[in-house]
């Protein structure tokens, strides 16, 4: 045992209501324009069912309840996913985003956060993990 930590237990849970306006200013802070998070003749000009959320803003709302379970014991050493769905975000209804954070395994000084990432109930980040180390 980690902190009080046992292999699967839930560490954190969230979720986040995401609209175009939420992907109008993640382009701005990111830099990714791509009319394909912001207009529908575009992306579906290239074969998308509709405006996407973007896979970074996506990967990054999944780690954040991490973070704020971590909060000042730790930090974060590595943070990897697989995108394997889009984030179709409707121009009326938006799109919601879950994360449940599970601890995967123990190591020596770290744990492995095991992250699973839904949009209507289909998984959007595989081999989503996030390893932490407490100080």
């Amino acid at each position: 045992m980690l902190n009080g930590l046992v292999v699967g237990d839930v560490v954190a849970e969230k979720s986040y209501d995401l609209d175009r306006g939420s992907l109008v200013r993640y382009a701005g802070a990111s830099g990714d324009f791509n009319p394909i998070h912001y207009r529908d003749d575009v992306a579906q000009s290239v074969g998308l069912p509709g405006v996407l959320a973007h896979g970074m803003l996506t990967m990054g709302l999944a780690v954040q309840p991490v973070m704020e379970w971590l909060g000042a014991r730790g930090r974060v050493m590595d943070y990897g996913v697989r995108f394997t769905r889009p984030v179709l975000v409707d121009p009326t209804d938006g799109a919601r985003v879950t994360v449940v954070a599970k601890v995967g395994a123990l190591l020596d000084d770290a744990a492995r956060i095991d992250l699973t990432v839904t949009y209507n109930d289909e998984t959007v980040l595989g081999k989503a993990q996030v390893q932490v180390v407490f100080d």
